[in-house]
This record gives C-alpha cells, sequence and structure tokens, in this order.
C-alpha cells in the first residue's frame, strides 16, 4: 500500500492536515535537539521528510533512514540528493521488529507518523530500545483523535468522510486513507503509550498533545 501511494504521500500529508503538520514536526525535533544527538536512526522513514528536517535543525553527523516501503524510500532519496545531503542521510530496508543494527548504536531514535503502522508495537518499541545508546532518547509523533468534545466528532467526521474522500482522488487508491483514521484510533493513547514505553524500560517518558490533540508527542530515555 505504502508502495502504491509513495508519489503522492507528501502533498497528501500537507493538503490534509492543512500545513499544520509542519509546525508539529518542527516543534517535536526542537525538543529532541536539546540532547544534541550526532547519530540518529529515523525508523518508518517514509519519504524522508522527518529525516530532512532532522538534518537541517539538529545538524547530526548522521541520520539512517530506515522503512519496510521502498517506494517510499525511492522518494525519500531524490529529496535527500536534491537537498545535497546524501552525506548525511542513508536509507536502508528493515523490518521494524528485526532491526540489523547492533545493540546501543544510535544517540536518538525516531519516529513521525509511523509507529502506528507497526504490526507488533511492543516488539517495535523493543527493538527501538536495543538500538539506542544508554541515556539516548527515543522521539516518536503520532496522530491521535481528539480526546475532547467537539473537536473529537468533528475530527471523527474529517478523517471518516473527508480524508477518505481527497485520498482516493489524489492517490488513486481505494484503501489507503480508510485505513488512516481506523490506525489512528487502534494506537494506543497518551498515558496508556507512556505505559507501555516504561514497560519497554524507557525513563523520563514525557508527552504533549498538538492541536487540540490531533497530533501527540512522545520523548523517553534509555537509562544510563
Amino acid at each position: 500500500m505504502f508502495d502504491r501511494i509513495a508519489p503522492t504521500y507528501d502533498k497528501l500529508n500537507h493538503m490534509l492536515s492543512l500545513g499544520i503538520d509542519r509546525r508539529w514536526r518542527r516543534s517535536a525535533v526542537d525538543a529532541l535537539g536539546r540532547f544534541n544527538p550526532q547519530k540518529i536512526l529515523d525508523i518508518a522513514t517514509g519519504t524522508g521528510d522527518f529525516a530532512l528536517l532532522l538534518a537541517k535543525r539538529i545538524k547530526p553527523q548522521q541520520i539512517t533512514g530506515a522503512d519496510i516501503s521502498e517506494g517510499m524510500m525511492a522518494v525519500g532519496r531524490e529529496k535527500v540528493k536534491e537537498a545535497g545531503l546524501q552525506d548525511v542521510i542513508s536509507f536502508q530496508w528493515e523490518d521494524c521488529t528485526k532491526l540489523s543494527f547492533p545493540d546501543g548504536m544510535f544517540d536518538a531514535v525516531t519516529s513521525a507518523y509511523g509507529v502506528r503502522n507497526f504490526h507488533d508495537l511492543d516488539a517495535g518499541l523493543r527493538e527501538m530500545y536495543r538500538v539506542l545508546r544508554p541515556g539516548g532518547h527515543l522521539l516518536i509523533v503520532e496522530l491521535t483523535p481528539p480526546p475532547g468534545f467537539p473537536m473529537k466528532q468533528l475530527f471523527w467526521l474529517y478523517a471518516h468522510v473527508v480524508m477518505p474522500l481527497v485520498g482516493r482522488f489524489i492517490s488513486h487508491d481505494n484503501s489507503a486513507y480508510t485505513y488512516l483514521p481506523a490506525s489512528m484510533e487502534a494506537f494506543p493513547q497518551a498515558e496508556q503509550m507512556e505505559g507501555i514505553l516504561r514497560k519497554v524500560g524507557f525513563s523520563e517518558v514525557e508527552w504533549k498533545r498538538f492541536t487540540f490533540g490531533i497530533s501527540t508527542m512522545y520523548l523517553a530515555e534509555k537509562q544510563p
């Protein structure tokens, strides 16, 4: 599915969020930036949007973008080439539940709008924990249904009516943007996600809602 929608993925993301997703991403990157990570793994990197933002705002030595969709990464490689960041950002096919990297390799592991697609969330988080060095940081940004009235009800209409219609029109894919709201609603939220991260072993877990809770950032540390 992600291979099929790769050519229109970025355009649709920004269109469906009315461009607000760019602000969410910048806020999340700046929250991580205070730790000055130099080796970053961006899981479910997709077309590399978040990896490019990390490179521009944090300026680390190395970013590895990992994804299971070669179609998405092909778009990302072209974007990195256009930005002249081939020496900083590389892409690698990876199954998030069975990463090929050694223990403690990265200063930070990030994932923007990809964790809800993990077929085994606990296994994926354990692998992210494993490849982090002690004292390293995990950053997750994810779409979440707003918790309060009336945004919860308004967003339900938007997600279940507008998103699928616009998604089908632009991407010509009948399933992708029906899958999106379903995956959001199935994903653990706020305190529940914090509990899952702590169970995996992360400490200093914090989370922050953006724009009435449409998006949520999770920032956690691997114990030194």
